[in-house]
């Protein structure tokens, strides 16, 4: 069995973005618990002295000196949090409906007009919080109002009169409140819910097109670098040529100047290459074995250290595709062999892996792996863990832009990449997963005879 890389996945995704749920700044609960507060003190007071009702005060404005020393304690505290979540603000929240439910009581029950503003910790919590929490203060909430509705306290009233509201009414009060509160909560976190998804697609989008963005400023400076390096790169193989003509009589000159004009020679197509379109003198759609595609991106890289294995290995009862030849996926493919060999110390490894839903390609070497401090960020642009081409077989100097290009040219094709080093050994592994409808080359038409 083939050991199991310790991957780290390095396309965008989503879910791997916070989420915005979950969270409620602790002075946002604070300060609206001071403005609940000081409304209830002041419907308590003007109740009592305005309007001369009889109503148990020195009881009333206890349950409001609770919310207000709940307060102080959370201002006051040694080190405060910023923000709460999950449990912690739903813990708030369920004394806030507790502390409300308490002066209900006291003041009427569900025949008080002020229940509706048990609704409130409940909408705030579907907004702001998760699921599980907002189930949590929802049933809380209903259960005080139904200790309000099944245990009424008279309603505050003039002195030797006394207000009662029929119990059909009542019920109609308990069952509008219940109402309100699941219709409320559903309805702010349905809105919430929708609001995150927008913030995520929006932040997908603009991650995107930053993307696009750098890729073609990268290509115009490709093509630029393609211009610029054209006379020199000609002035060196004029020189190489000389001196494979002057070496006649020594081999080891001789032999190192052949390999100087071969070298030259490559990086001419190379730079060719870098300065035309990508869809000129290409056929995207040539169909070839997976074996073949991989042999081509390989081949430029033999010869070059280490060797390079490659295999094709099928699911039982799968049928081999045939693929398509994908520029992108051709040039990006042979850059990851490229970067696989300046590191192998022995061996490359290129395996294609196929079922009949996915065609998976494997480029492993035996070098020292990925390093950790990059290993999260790899693939995004000017992140490499050899600036100064420590560690490389050649001694490239990094600019960490291979493995962005590769993988934007291959998600432009479907693939999915996850970059890792290997568990049970040395060596690091980058692996290519599409889904076989996205590279497998449609039937050819079947001709008429």
């Amino acid at each position: 069995m083939s050991a199991e890389p310790q991957a780290a996945s390095t396309y965008w995704d989503p879910s791997s973005l916070p989420a915005p749920r979950g969270r409620l700044r602790a002075s946002t609960l604070i300060s609206l618990r001071w403005l609940g507060l000081a409304g209830q003190l002041a419907a308590v007071l003007v109740t009592a002295f305005m309007f001369d009702f009889e109503i148990r005060l020195g009881w009333a404005l206890g349950v409001i000196g609770a919310g207000a020393w709940m307060n102080l304690a959370l201002l006051l505290r040694p080190s405060p949090r910023p923000v709460l979540e999950g449990w912690a603000a739903a813990a708030q929240l369920s004394f806030d409906v507790i502390q409300l439910g308490a002066l209900l009581g006291l003041t009427g029950g569900l025949d008080n007009p002020f229940c509706l503003l048990l609704i409130a910790p409940v909408t705030i919590a579907a907004a702001a919080l998760p699921t599980r929490q907002t189930m949590t203060i929802g049933v809380l909430t209903l259960l005080v109002a139904s200790v309000l509705f099944f245990v009424p306290e008279p309603l505050p009233w003039r002195g030797g009169e006394q207000f009662a509201l029929p119990p059909l009414y009542r019920l109609g009060v308990w069952i509008a409140v219940m109402t309100g509160v699941l219709f409320t909560a559903g309805y702010a976190w349905r809105t919430a819910n929708e609001a995150r998804r927008m913030a995520l697609a929006l932040a997908a989008t603009d991650s995107i097109l930053a993307r696009e963005q750098r890729l073609a400023a990268m290509g115009g400076l490709a093509a630029a670098a393609a211009h610029e390096l054209g006379t020199p790169l000609a002035t060196i193989q004029i020189v190489a040529r000389e001196l494979l003509r002057n070496a006649k009589g020594d081999a080891a000159l001789a032999e190192d100047a052949a390999l100087l004009v071969q070298q030259a020679e490559r990086c001419r197509d190379i730079l060719k290459a870098l300065s035309q379109r990508s869809d000129t003198g290409e056929v995207a759609d040539a169909r070839l074995s997976l074996k073949m595609l991989l042999n081509e991106c390989a081949e430029p890289h033999r010869g070059a250290g280490p060797r390079i294995e490659i295999a094709v290995e099928g699911a039982v009862g799968a049928v081999e595709p045939e693929v398509r030849r994908l520029p992108e996926a051709v040039r990006a493919i042979s850059t990851l062999i490229e970067n696989a060999t300046d590191f192998a110390v022995f061996e490359v490894r290129v395996t294609a892996r196929y079922d009949d839903r996915t065609v998976r390609v494997e480029v492993r070497d035996d070098g020292p792996g990925f390093a950790s401090d990059v290993l999260a960020r790899l693939g995004e642009p000017y992140v490499t863990s050899r600036p100064l081409g420590e560690g490389s077989r050649t001694g490239h100097q990094g600019m960490g832009l291979g493995f962005f290009i590769a993988k934007t040219l291959l998600e432009k094709t479907g693939a999915a990449l996850t970059f890792g080093n290997l568990r049970n050994k040395e060596g690091a592994q980058v692996a290519i997963t599409w889904p076989r409808e996205a590279i497998e080359a449609p039937q050819p038409d079947a001709k008429i005879s």
